[in-house]
This record gives C-alpha cells, sequence and structure tokens, in this order.
C-alpha cells in the first residue's frame, strides 16, 4: 500500500492521480488475509485438467495477495457476491495497470479504476 517499488511494479513512472486510483483500489483489500495468488487464471492456456485434477500453470505473475484477485472470472464464474465481486475486480484492474505500465493494455486496465 506505501511502497513505490515491487516485484515488477515502478509506480513512479505512473502518472500520480493513476497511482492514488490504484491505491485506493488496493485500500478496500486491506487487512484481508493474504495468499500466493496465481495472477492469471483466467488465461484458459494456463488451465490444465484431466478427469481427476485441475492445475494451474504459468506461475510468472504469481504474487501475496488477496485470494479474491484470482477469483475475478469471467462472468463472475466464482460466484462472489457483487460488492466482494466489484472490490476484487478494482483491484485486480489496478494490480494489472501498474504491473504493466505504460502499455495499451495497461491504460485499459486502468481505465476500468474508478477515479478518486
Amino acid at each position: 500500500m506505501h511502497a513505490e517499488t515491487g516485484t515488477r511494479i515502478d509506480l513512479g513512472a505512473m502518472p500520480p492521480e493513476s497511482v492514488a486510483r490504484c491505491r485506493a483500489a488496493w485500500a478496500r483489500l486491506t487487512g484481508r488475509q493474504t495468499c500466493v495468488v496465481h495472477g492469471d487464471p483466467d488465461n484458459p492456456g494456463n488451465v490444465r485438467m484431466t478427469a481427476n485434477q485441475v492445475a494451474l500453470i504459468d506461475w510468472d505473475e504469481s504474487h501475496v495477495d488477496v485470494p479474491d484477485l484470482d477469483l475475478v472470472l469471467p462472468g463472475n464464474a466464482a460466484g462472489l457476491d457483487d460488492g466482494a465481486y466489484d472490490i476484487a475486480a478494482q483491484a485486480s484492474a489496478a494490480w494489472e495497470a501498474a504491473v504493466c505500465w505504460d502499455d495499451e493494455f495497461a491504460v485499459k486496465r486502468l481505465a476500468e479504476v474508478r477515479a478518486v
């Protein structure tokens, strides 16, 4: 919440208003339990299934965070209630904007994060 850099993020590279939007989205997760999250479970290429099990591959975007970030799936497939889904979707969009900052994808994801 207070660091400027970490892993692949450099908030100093983002405009201050963008950083404020990201921090506001992440603040809604403060105090929640954390664990290792995959970071890209909605990519079908990262899911391997057999008759008996499901596995996730390609953990290069994994990090310690709130588990709901991995549950922001298309069509709310994880069944989060409206409030939890909104919080997780905003935080996830902010994370992806910060990680990828300054490409078209990052700008698109930031546009999904509500202004402060």
